[in-house]
């Protein structure tokens, strides 16, 4: 999701919601304690090194300098470009070479179905009650036995209200004829279909093929008003005047926002499609003791503030949003008067082969009358 987020993500039905509703400062006290718990390092773990594998610029260095302080742990920081590419590494290792793992929730429900990721032992994680339960409990994990949230990716519609001049709160609202050549959207089919089979009262995982063509017919009537497809720096052409209205990811609509807090955001009347970042253990994890001192760290309120600032994605530790600075707040705390759009989004999950070729098919249709 940091390079492509939601790139097929997945989106559980059920949310559960046990815990949002104590106060910041009750949060704060008892995740305060555990800091503090959390805070004895074990001096065993001096001089060793925790092998740390996901995207480029998912963690401040402050945070990463922060923990080999704390514990004497030093961290190698590798890379991937694709979750399909982590995955594939997973398995020629067989769960090994990585202590710890952050990738999009849909290739972790595949790696835990493969048997290259470890059941959590919770006792080592002291801030483990700092998560916001609204975001576990999820298709790739429903018990929680192997994850913990990473952030969240929520796609959302920005648009200019100088130059907009039709009212947006809705994904269907993107097909009025006054928005003709004056929107962007991002370049991921299964989210670009799924606005169009959210119109239609559809899932964004239905497998059912009369349904994606139902859909990708009336995708093929937006064609009219898309402007631009941009996967990477859409929020670009936002605040340049080049569209009027924009369909993004959660790192571009901070973005855009941070820039020109006169822009607004809708979140859909027909419900979100989201996708959440997990960290794991692999299931032979040459230093799975740094690892658990590594989740304990980046789950510590404060810490997790500011790893939540820096890759922009929307909070998912409850504890940490006291401290998430008021430049930054309004945009990646979750507001508490729309939680029941999330109660109703889907995260985009796994679908069939069939399904997914009709979406590819259509997509294409799609791109080519848009150009």
């Amino acid at each position: 999701m940091k390079s492509k987020v939601l790139g097929l993500l997945g989106l559980g039905a059920i949310l559960a919601l046990t815990g949002c509703g104590q106060s910041g400062n009750s949060a704060g006290a008892s995740s305060q304690a555990q800091s503090s718990e959390a805070g004895k390092a074990d001096d065993s773990l001096k001089g060793t090194t925790l092998n740390l594998y996901t995207w480029d610029g998912m963690f401040p260095q402050e945070v990463l300098d922060g923990f080999t302080k704390k514990t004497g742990v030093k961290i190698n920081y590798t890379n991937f470009d694709l979750d399909e590419t982590m995955l594939a590494k997973l398995e020629e290792t067989k769960g090994g070479d990585y202590d710890v793992v952050v990738a999009d929730d849909y290739i972790v429900q595949l790696a835990i179905k493969d048997g290259l990721v470890t059941e959590l032992d919770k006792s080592k994680i002291s801030t483990y009650g700092n998560i916001n339960p609204l975001f576990q409990s999820k298709f790739y994990d429903p018990d929680n036995k192997y994850t913990l949230p990473y952030g969240a990716g929520i796609p959302l519609i920005v648009y200019n209200p100088e130059t907009v001049k039709t009212e947006i709160t809705g994904y269907d609202d993107l097909w009025k004829p006054e928005l003709a050549g004056n929107v962007g959207i991002v370049g991921n089919y299964r989210v670009i279909d799924g606005i169009a089979l959210k119109t239609l009262g559809y899932s964004f995982n239905t497998n059912d093929l009369t349904q994606i063509q139902q859909a990708g017919d009336k995708l093929m009537n937006l064609a009219p008003n898309i402007r631009l497809i941009n996967d990477n720096n859409l929020q670009d052409y936002l605040l340049s005047g080049e569209v009027g209205a924009a369909f993004m990811y959660t790192s571009q609509v901070t973005q855009a926002l941070k820039a020109n807090p006169e822009l607004k955001t809708v979140y859909p009347k027909e419900g979100l499609g989201f996708g959440v970042m997990a960290s794991f253990i692999p299931s032979k994890a040459p230093n799975s003791a740094a690892a658990y001192a590594f989740l304990d760290y980046i789950n510590e309120p404060e810490v997790a503030a500011k790893c939540f600032e820096y890759i922009g994605y929307f909070v998912t530790n409850k504890a940490a949003e006291q401290y998430v600075s008021d430049d930054w707040k309004d945009l990646i705390v979750f507001p508490e008067d729309k939680v029941s759009l999330i109660e109703n989004g889907e995260l985009i999950e796994n679908i069939s082969d069939e399904a997914n070729e009709l979406h590819n098919k259509i997509w294409e249709e799609f791109r080519q009358k848009t150009n």
